[in-house]
C-alpha cells in the first residue's frame, strides 16, 4: 500500500497540466495586457490558490502522524 501511494503521489508531482484560473474580469484585463503579463498573472493565480491548500496538507499529514503514533 505504501509503495503505491509513493508512486501515485510521484506520478502526480511530475504531471505538468497548464491551468487557466483566472475570473472573467481577469480575462479580460489579462487579453488588454499581451500574453507574457498573462502568463504571469496566470501564474500568480495558481501560487496563491495552492497555498491554502499546501498548509491544510501539512497541518492534516502531522494530525494523522500524531494519530499513528497514538496507536
Amino acid at each position: 500500500m505504501k509503495k503505491a501511494l509513493v508512486i501515485l503521489l510521484i506520478l502526480f508531482s511530475t504531471v505538468f497540466i497548464e491551468a487557466n484560473a483566472q475570473c472573467s474580469i481577469c480575462t479580460k484585463t489579462a487579453s488588454q495586457l499581451g500574453v507574457k503579463p498573462a502568463k504571469g498573472l496566470n501564474s500568480a493565480i495558481i501560487y496563491l490558490m495552492l497555498t491554502p491548500f499546501l498548509i491544510g496538507g501539512v497541518i492534516g499529514y502531522r494530525w494523522w502522524k500524531s494519530n499513528q503514533a497514538e496507536e
